[in-house]
């Protein structure tokens, strides 16, 4: 062994291609080949001379030794971290590969180099919480959807939080969110205000719902919606009270609702859709007041409709607002297979979600405005 390293610290000391090709062909052989096995001693002097070597060789070597660094069992950690930090072409293996690399080091360097560097750490096949908050941090557009495209990354609920509302301005981030398996429900259905309709599809279809959690969370929230709707003046809260009384007699029917929104009766209508699905009536009013479908059929799912009343309800809803469009019969019929694959439970879910989280009626203000 000591032969060999003699002889590669001769070999860096020399100038020639045909030196820098040698000293490769060297270290390849002592780190992939069974013929040599480097002991602790061994591995532990080759770090320090490497380590000192290495950042007197032209860049073309350093490339070629973070390769092969990057594809052996072999763990140098100072020369390691060395090439990390080097420029993007020599550093890129051992960014992807090296095992050797803990997580303040990745974030030293996420912090410290180009976004080239944050883009190659973001494509790792393992990335903590930590890494990933810096990734999201300090990353350009690129960096954080490579991130959130990596499956192997775990992603902090406070990064996945902001990546959400991020998501209303960078259209780029909503497809790889919406697809990753670790979204939350809650932000999940955040999303929906502000993303596509094929993306709202995927949402509802992919909502994981915990039954027991949900009933206890809607228990826990009756009291409060219940405060919030005796503040109720006017046509709303009479509109409330009829349907109510209706309710518990047993009267409160979707039939009678269609003759209410066919008349015009909106206020009892959506008061009427409220009670059914045992959600507040401001959500409703809002969920009304979008200009898609997709939020109406998941509260037309929740409150019991089938496919004709809902088919139904939907164009007298549109008929009702002033100067909509007529939609197409393809935007119909796409907006009604999505009420049939939509669970009475995810429907349930989403509503839920939509009435207690905190910035709905932003989104849904700014949707409106845009509307």
């Amino acid at each position: 062994m000591d032969v060999r390293v003699e002889e590669l610290v001769q070999l860096a000391r020399e100038r020639s291609a045909q030196s820098r090709q040698r000293l490769v062909e060297n270290i390849t052989d002592l780190f992939l080949t069974e013929e040599w096995r480097l002991s602790e001693h061994e591995r532990a002097l080759m770090n320090d001379i490497l380590a000192k070597l290495v950042e007197e060789v032209e860049a073309a070597v350093r490339k070629q030794l973070a390769e092969i660094l990057a594809k052996s069992s072999i763990d140098l950690p100072d020369v390691e971290r060395i090439l990390a930090h080097d420029e993007i072409a020599v550093a890129r293996p051992i960014l992807r590969h090296s095992r050797t690399l803990k997580d303040p080091e990745l974030i030293e360097i996420i912090r410290q180099r180009t976004d080239e560097h944050r883009l190659t750490i973001a494509l790792r096949d393992e990335l903590s919480e930590s890494v990933s908050d810096a990734l999201v941090e300090h990353g350009n557009e690129d960096v954080i959807e490579a991130l959130l495209r990596n499956a192997d990354a775990q992603i902090s609920e406070r990064a996945m939080e902001y990546l959400v509302a991020e998501s209303r301005r960078v259209d780029r981030f909503q497809e790889p969110l919406v697809s990753r398996a670790d979204l939350p429900p809650h932000l999940a259905c955040r999303m929906f205000w502000w993303v596509s309709a094929a993306l709202r599809r995927q949402l509802l279809n992919q909502l994981k719902v915990d039954e027991v959690a949900l009933d206890r969370a809607i228990a826990d929230a009756a009291e409060t919606l219940e405060a919030e709707q005796r503040e109720l003046t006017g046509i709303h809260a009479k509109a409330q009270r009829l349907v109510r009384r209706m309710h518990e007699i047993g009267d409160l029917t979707i039939e009678f609702l269609l003759g209410c929104l066919r008349h015009r009766r909106l206020a009892v209508f959506v008061a009427g859709l409220a009670e059914l699905a045992g959600i507040d009536l401001r959500t409703a009013w809002r969920i009304f007041g979008d200009p898609g479908g997709e939020s109406f059929a998941v509260l037309a799912k929740a409150a019991g409709m089938d496919r004709r009343q809902f088919t139904a309800a939907f164009l007298l809803i549109l008929e009702a607002r002033s100067g909509s469009r007529a939609r197409s019969p393809q935007v119909l019929e796409r907006i009604a297979e999505l009420f049939d694959k939509t669970s009475e439970e995810a429907a349930r879910a989403a509503l839920f979600y939509w009435q207690t989280d905190e910035t709905y009626g932003e989104a849904l203000e700014e949707l409106r405005d845009v509307g």
